[in-house]
């Protein structure tokens, strides 16, 4: 798998504390792409155990809440790098089909990239899409009951069969947990045997 090398802080522009090695490359390990000062800001979520429904990451504190405005809303690509071995970590050994939240169309237009597909493709972990988005409504502005109360806002993709499979719904962040439920709703009525989900962020 090609390797885009960084020299500096994707962050902080400021110098990597630890350069790509021979080991790294040799290895196919992911090169450090932020500094550790950076790095000890971000809160992980605390321990979860493999088994249940949903995995995140990491808490939205200051630094995530900044990392994600200039990685979705900036449209810094260059950002869906940081998290890629952690992500990998959780995810490369799951025997399950890897789903990632979609975007409707005209939303990924105004954005230019999918950012959920590209946590995921820097992870180098291969997912299928089965959903189509049917709004371009963000659920960011809403309050938690508009969320809890929304209509349904996905479909199940032509020529897509879930039945009996396991699959792993993947989001950038989970707030109320509306979009994720509702996404794993349309895979269980349509016959899934398990959905679980995995996101990077909890609020």
């Amino acid at each position: 798998m090609k390797r885009y090398e960084v020299q500096n802080c994707l962050l902080c522009n400021g110098p990597l504390d630890e350069p790509v090695s021979w080991k790294m490359l040799l290895t196919n390990q992911f090169p450090r792409t932020i500094c550790l000062h950076c790095e000890e800001k971000f809160e992980p979520y605390g321990a979860q155990a493999d088994v249940e429904s949903l995995i995140s990451l990491y808490k939205y504190n200051n630094q995530m809440k900044d990392y994600l405005h200039r990685y979705k809303f900036m449209h810094d690509v260059l950002l869906a790098k940081v998290f890629r071995h952690e992500i990998h970590h959780h995810l490369s050994k799951k025997k399950a089909i890897i789903i990632p939240i979609s975007l409707h169309p005209e939303k990924l237009k105004e954005r230019t990239f999918s950012h959920v597909d590209e946590l995921l493709n820097e992870a180098n972990i291969p997912y299928e899409h089965y959903l189509k988005k049917l709004t371009t409504e963000s659920q960011a502005g809403k309050t938690r009951e508009e969320r809890l109360n929304a209509p349904q806002i996905f479909a199940l993709k032509e020529s897509h069969y879930p039945q009996n499979k396991d699959f792993i719904l993947v989001d950038d962040i989970y707030t109320t947990g509306t979009t994720i439920n509702q996404a794993k709703k349309i895979l269980l009525d349509a016959g899934a045997k398990s959905v679980t989900a995995f996101t990077l962020i909890r609020r």
